[in-house]
């Protein structure tokens, strides 16, 4: 598990270390310096006289830069600093300086600019260290117009959007001191110009805005080093990796039978969208679930069973509940009186669903159990609703969610922000809510989780469906414990998209996948993540 701390929280750590006399800067430079050389020779092979130009600013992200810098001109490599900054780190310049570096006071002659551009174009590693994690909103002054200008200096030369991710070897190799400057250390907001990072590599702990889009997407490979600090309190971020999956995964004994295994309830499809029945259902039996209970009108439970025989179309005691794929109406549909005739009865389903998964039906068998909330069952929420319910809209539903509640929101604004708008979401209902995208975010109870672990060939349609019995099954495995704990219901819902995306991954490597591939892949994948970890655990 990676787990990210505020950037206050960071600070925190590093106070009383700083004041014993802990050498962390020292720590910090020289394994800055050591990944930029790995990087180096893995990229050119001989790393004397390789080009390094270090962007440095005025905090101590630019004295971590200007100290790297010292070490790699001491093994040869050509170094050149440029100052943004008439307040920079002194120790920093001088030994870089002593180490035969060269340094350019860009603050003292803005004049150069063009040539700083030029000669950082050149090179083969640019260090980022212009802003450090106490910096908020967009790069400013000289920092912004040198990002700017080397990004239009790459940009002419490949012709890309993201052109640091497009040029290939012919441009600089991008290493970030401690996060990417510009992008928001708490919330992974992007304001303004950033130079994209081919590696960032972040001291003490991650911090949440490597994790969290859109700045996910702009940090490179994360690279976290132990520099002997040790954050208080809980993480304000997590990411789940494969072990921690594999550790919690419900793995059946010889007295399980299908009931103990978990039993899924699905309300999904209609005869406009019949295959959201059929991949849901399909998901949830492939992800391992005892048994799975379609709810839906005949004729698209026929299509369902032609597919999936194994699946039960007679009413019975579920523990988990998918409602809503391939149901019409949203979130800015009233909640109740305008079902139009194209539902097939599913709202009707869906409420009774969600209310007894809520434990509002008297003499509901067993109490309330988990759901998952996606699409047109979004519309049939009441206002505040359990945390083990757990809400998986993509951005335009969330924003139609937020939007049906009161809130000012655009579609844009939710791509911007979106750990922001997902605990948004979580306050005003209540439930768990898992926002889809490149990278997932999941917002439960004092806990949130970034997943990023899909290919982007996963955004295509049906993957939602696939995504909802994935969750319902793992939901159904573990019902009285997410009930018990709410929380819990964020780490699985985490555990899901994992699942979700490295099946993506496994199904077509590299290639274009279709949602019913990832649902199929779904058992081999958990295999591989179970063999792993007992191989681990020998």
């Amino acid at each position: 598990m990676i787990s990210a701390w505020s950037a206050a929280d960071v600070r925190a750590a590093e106070e009383p270390l700083l004041a014993a006399g802990v050498p962390l800067m020292e720590r910090a430079s020289f394994a800055l310096a050591t990944h930029v050389l790995r990087d180096v020779a893995a990229r050119r092979g001989p790393v004397r006289g390789a080009r390094v130009v270090v962007l440095a600013g005025a905090g101590n992200n630019g004295g971590d830069a200007l100290h790297a810098g010292a070490v790699l001109a001491r093994r040869g490599l050509a170094v050149t600093a440029v100052l943004v900054a008439e307040r920079f780190h002194a120790g920093g310049r001088a030994a870089l300086e002593r180490a035969g570096g060269r340094v350019v006071e860009l603050f003292a002659t803005p004049d150069a600019l063009g040539a700083v551009v030029d000669d950082a174009a050149r090179a083969d590693v640019v260090l980022d260290g212009l802003v450090g994690i106490g910096a908020r909103g967009p790069l400013r002054d000289l920092a912004q117009d040198v990002v700017s200008g080397f990004l239009a200096r790459i940009d002419r030369r490949v012709g890309a959007k993201h052109p640091l991710t497009a040029a290939g070897d012919d441009r600089p190799r991008v290493v970030a001191v401690d996060v990417p400057s510009g992008v928001g250390v708490d919330d992974g907001a992007v304001a303004g110009p950033v130079l994209p990072a081919d590696r960032t590599v972040t001291f003490g702990a991650a911090k949440p805005g490597l994790l969290l889009p859109p700045a996910a997407g702009l940090a490179g490979e994360v690279s976290v080093v132990d520099i002997g600090l040790e954050p208080a309190g809980a993480p304000a971020l997590r990411r789940l990796g494969p072990a921690d999956v594999a550790a919690s995964w419900p793995e059946p004994g010889p007295a399980d039978h299908k009931y103990t295994r978990g039993v899924v309830g699905v309300v999904a499809g209609t005869a406009t969208y019949p295959g959201a029945a059929v991949l849901t259902t399909t998901a949830a039996v492939r992800t391992g679930a005892g048994m799975v209970r379609y709810r839906g009108s005949r004729d698209v439970g026929g299509r369902v069973l032609a597919t999936r025989p194994e699946v039960v179309t007679a009413p019975g005691r579920v523990q988990s509940w998918v409602v809503g794929p391939g149901v019409p109406g949203g979130p800015e549909a009233a909640r109740a009186g305008e079902d139009d005739g194209t539902d097939d009865g599913q709202h009707e389903r869906g409420r009774a669903a969600l209310a007894a998964a809520a434990g509002h039906l008297a003499g509901t068998a067993g109490g309330p159990v988990p759901a998952v909330v996606d699409a047109g069952g979004l519309g049939l929420l009441d206002e505040h609703v359990p945390a083990w319910f757990v809400l998986t809209p993509h951005a335009g539903e969330l924003t139609a969610l937020l939007r049906a509640r009161g809130e000012d929101v655009r579609r844009t604004d939710v791509e911007a922000e979106p750990m922001r708008w997902a605990r948004r979401a979580h306050e005003l209902t209540g439930a768990t809510v898992l926002l889809k995208g490149g990278v997932t975010v999941v917002v439960g109870p004092d806990v949130a989780y970034a997943q990023a672990d899909g290919p982007g060939w996963l955004a295509t349609a049906g993957a939602g469906d696939v995504l909802a019995g994935v969750l319902g099954a793992m939901l159904a495995a573990r019902s009285r414990d997410v009930v018990e704990e709410p929380a819990l219901a964020a780490e699985v819902a985490a555990a899901a998209a994992l699942v979700h995306g490295r099946a993506a991954h496994r199904a077509r490597p590299g290639g274009p996948v279709a949602a019913l591939d990832v649902a199929h892949a779904v058992p081999g994948e958990v295999a591989a993540l179970l063999e792993t970890a007992r191989t681990t655990s020998r």
